[in-house]
Order: C-alpha cells, then structure tokens, then sequence
C-alpha cells in the first residue's frame, strides 16, 4: 500500500543482530491487547527462527524517519468447517480448495492463518496506520504469497469482542465457528473462546 512498507523479521535478525532486534521489539506497546504485545515482546523471534510463523513489521514515515506502526504474523494451518457455517457463495468457493471429509461433516482445508495482528501505541505511533490498513497488508501478503504456492483464502481468530467482530466483518471475514483456548492462551488472554473467520481472495 502507498505510504507504508513491511519488513520481514528475519531481515531485521540478519540487518541488526539478536540483541538489538529484541530491544526494539521491546518497545512496541500495544496496552489493549496483551497476547499481541507479549508475542512480539517474547515469541517473535523464535517463531520467526523456527519457521513457525512469519512475522512482518509495518513502518511508516514520521518526521522523514522509518517508524515501527504495527505487525502480523502469517503462519500455515489446516482447518475444518462446517459447510451450514458459510453462505452458498462462499461454500461453493472454499469445497474448490479443500476436501470434504462426510465422517465428520466438514470441509478440511491447509489456509494462511494471520496469528497476531496489532498496532503500535508507542509513542503515538497508532495515530499513524489505521486498523484496516494494516489488516489490508496482512491480506496483501497472504496473496503474494498465493501467487507462488496457490490458495484464495486466509482465516484468522479474535476474542469475542463486539467491536473486534464487527472490525472483521466490516473488513469482508465470515465467522464460520469458535474454539476453546488452549492453556497457553488461558494466560495472555480474558474471554474462554476464540471467534474463528475466513476471507475468501479474490
């Protein structure tokens, strides 16, 4: 998108060392989300290392100098959903890239999972990307990378939040079902279940 650009973590890794990445990583704040600030303070770099997520920061311009506004976190994940879930449209769509498994009545599909999504409130720095902005690059860089190994879809999981659902559907994503927190989660976040979405991209 015009106005901001997006860094792999693992160019940041090589560019400035471990030490340095981490303090930088440490001063992203995102006070209205804990699990999003505790992943990029303490998992991002080792997700990133492991190959169990890809992790983008998103800069924008502030006073002629590249700044830190937000980050996602892409990761590969296999899905099922029940069919009643979605509407004609988009179940006709999505049986295209998944199989339907009758012993358990659902769809079975590998989709991009965008795992963490959060702008950063440091230094006012939110002021500078809108929410929708950035979910638009997440989804962006799902669809490059489609481009290279196929797909049309991307999912994703919040809290049951009224404003976060709405953010979601506003931003063209189907709920499609909800799932209990593992004990991890149980941790860094409030609610018992997580709202699960599908985008289909065009």
């Amino acid at each position: 998108m015009i106005g901001y650009e997006k860094i792999n973590l693992l160019d940041l890794l090589d560019e400035l060392g471990e030490q340095e990445l981490r303090e930088n990583l440490g001063k992203f704040s995102c006070p209205y989300n804990f699990d999003v600030e505790d992943f990029i303070h303490n998992k991002a770099i080792t997700f990133a290392q492991q190959g169990l997520a890809a992790v983008w920061i998103v800069l924008a311009s502030y006073k002629s100098q590249p700044v830190p506004v937000g980050y996602f976190a892409l990761a590969n994940k296999s899905i099922h959903i029940a069919p009643k879930k979605l509407s004609s449209n988009l179940r006709k769509r999505i049986s295209k890239f998944s199989i339907f498994n009758g012993d358990i009545g659902k769809f079975i599909l590998s989709s991009p999972l965008i795992g963490q999504l959060g702008k950063n409130y440091a230094y006012g720095f939110d002021k500078l990307i809108r929410g929708d902005d950035l979910l638009t690059i997440a989804c962006n860089t799902v669809r490059e990378g489609q481009r290279i190994f196929g797909g049309r879809t991307v999912y994703l999981e919040c809290e049951n939040v009224p404003a976060l659902v709405e953010f979601y559907k506003r931003n063209g994503f189907s709920v499609f079902g909800a799932r209990s927190l593992d004990r991890e989660e149980e941790i860094t976040l409030k609610c018992k279940l997580l709202i699960q979405f599908i985008k289909y991209l065009n």
